[in-house]
């Protein structure tokens, strides 16, 4: 499994979007990409792979930007990943296929096949509501104290 710039860009994009997706308000790229400190350039390529898969629909003109189509609740990382990523669960190689076929065979299958599955089936049960979750946690140990 390989997981790219642009995997791990979509998923903090859509995190992002999920920890606002209450107000009901479309967001931009330009306030997404000042948010996490990503390429508005890149952004809209990932955006453009995102509304392909039907993940976020978008409205265009001075309102506009992009909106996740389903509840945080109901898109899983695995849903993001696999929008944006063309190579998330490529075909292992053959290792030692032709001297040794049988051995090849049985580290595809008992190895390579059930990583990969075991991988699909945790990615699936992570939604973006997990993940927003789990980022509020976090947001108190980066705020700044300040004594008067």
């Amino acid at each position: 499994m390989r997981i790219s710039a642009k995997g791990r860009y979509a998923l903090a994009a859509s995190i992002s979007m999920a920890q606002q997706y209450s107000v009901g308000e479309y967001i931009t790229v330009l306030s997404i990409s000042e948010k996490l400190g990503i390429s508005k350039i890149f952004l809209e390529q990932v955006f453009s792979l995102l509304k392909r898969a039907g993940l976020v629909t978008s409205v265009k003109g001075a309102q506009g930007g992009y909106q996740l189509s389903r509840a945080p609740g109901e898109i899983c990382a695995l849903d993001v990943l696999m929008a944006v990523e063309t190579s998330l669960f490529e075909q292992v190689e053959g290792t030692v296929n032709e001297k040794a076929p049988d051995i090849d065979m049985a580290m595809r299958v008992a190895v390579f096949d059930k990583l990969d599955k075991t991988v699909r089936d945790i990615l699936s049960r992570i939604t973006l509501e997990d993940l927003v979750s789990e980022a509020e946690k976090h947001k108190g140990e980066q705020a700044l104290m300040f004594y008067i």
